[in-house]
């Protein structure tokens, strides 16, 4: 696991007096076999040190039990000050109301500059929550095998494309990826990568309303098959194998998620980065991924109308929720280079979009990315013929 020099982080509190002996109470699912859990100890023990405050922690592995013991405390008046909870579901309704958007908080402490991510927006348009150990998908790379062939990180749709001909060359799958059977990555990715990023936020209710990045993304696919990007079985291979050719140094990239990194042997974690697929098109942000969060911190209505622990539960959100803390409740068993380049992809959180195939129903979704992909890929059916067939699904009625 990885340590978190704890008492060099400088922790951003309110101009109070600090009361000695004043207990706060918390809840998390940072706890058991989480590999966070032995950082989050460390987290609130800097803070008892730093504060000469106390905290009792309630935390327990995430499963039903707890989460209904905490809707139970909640319901009956016994809520922490400072809590770990699902976010933007259907599990975080219960507690909204007694539990304080992070713009309230903001507007009485300016200098803190809380984060208020619209990733975690509640349906009143509040955020509530400070997300956590979001998941996130970008480019896998294995850099030994570009520096053994003296190329350039993929940075640039330029350099990514002069790899691919590299490794083309020399034998070495440059994507893996299986077209038949998840290529759902790699098309969000290449949708992403040919256009700003409202045009990924859209959700068309006609085919006149797709935006012209939907179209340039799954051209951009066929244009990927067509300069040998992908493995020659790719519509015909599985996830599983795809991904074995990666972590086996077959392959020199694969589009993927934050799951996908567990996966990774521990002996390659440091020549293994995660980057941003490079831009495309103009006007594409460089920097974006795709992502989200189901978990947060919360700051209960109950401390903040104490007048005697409100100053002092602010602090404890305040430092369980700056970079460096959240670096150390994130990593996820992640270690060396992998850990470090997915915390350089989530500094980039405010380009952070939710994949649109989530908010897709199940019939569109699969025409797009089992239909769709592996036809455009290898010729058969045009980008405007993909999407005509996905939107007389109706793919985002509500």
């Amino acid at each position: 696991m990885r340590k978190l020099c704890l008492l060099v982080v400088v922790l951003l509190l309110p101009s109070f007096a600090l009361a000695d002996g004043l207990t706060l109470y918390t809840a998390s699912t940072f706890a058991g076999a989480d590999t966070a859990a032995e950082a989050y100890v460390e987290l609130l023990k800097a803070f008892e040190e730093q504060t000469g405050y106390v905290v009792e922690d309630n935390s327990s592995a995430s499963d039903e039990a707890w989460k209904a013991s905490v809707l139970y405390d909640f319901a009956a008046g016994n809520e922490p000050d400072v809590l770990f909870f699902f976010a933007a579901n259907a599990d975080s309704a219960p507690i909204l109301s007694k539990v304080v958007p992070i713009s309230e908080i903001n507007a009485a402490y300016p200098e803190l500059d809380l984060l208020e991510n619209q990733a975690v927006a509640e349906a009143d348009g509040n955020v509530y929550a400070i997300p956590v150990r979001p998941f996130w998908e970008g480019l896998f790379v294995n850099k030994d095998l570009f520096e053994q062939y003296g190329l350039e990180l993929p940075t640039t749709w330029d350099k990514l494309e002069r790899a691919i001909a590299v490794f083309r060359q020399e034998g070495i799958v440059p994507i893996s990826v299986s077209l038949s059977d998840i290529p759902h990555y790699l098309a969000e990715m290449a949708i992403l990568v040919s256009g700003p990023v409202t045009e990924h936020k859209a959700r068309p209710q006609t085919l006149e309303d797709v935006p012209a990045s939907w179209f340039r993304g799954m051209e951009l696919i066929r244009h990927l098959q067509q300069i040998g990007a992908f493995a020659d079985n790719a519509h015909a291979t599985t996830e599983e194998r795809s991904s074995q050719l990666f972590r086996e140094k077959k392959a020199a990239m694969q589009i993927d998620g934050s799951w996908f990194a567990n996966s990774i042997p521990a002996e390659n974690m440091n020549t293994t980065i995660v980057m941003p697929m490079p831009a495309y098109a103009e006007d594409a942000d460089s920097r974006a991924f795709v992502g989200g969060t189901s978990m947060g911190f919360y700051l209960t209505r109950k401390a903040w109308e104490d007048p005697e622990k409100r100053d002092a539960a602010v602090a404890l959100l305040s430092w369980l929720t700056q970079k460096e803390s959240i670096r150390a409740l994130g990593g996820q068993g992640l270690s060396g280079a992998l850990l470090e380049s997915s915390y350089a992809l989530l500094d980039n959180s405010d380009v952070m979009l939710r994949p649109f195939q989530d908010d897709m129903n199940k019939d569109a979704r699969e025409t797009w990315l089992l239909e769709c992909v592996s036809a455009v890929a290898e010729g058969s059916m045009t980008a405007e013929e993909c999407w005509a067939n996905v939107m007389a699904l109706r793919p985002f009625d509500e």
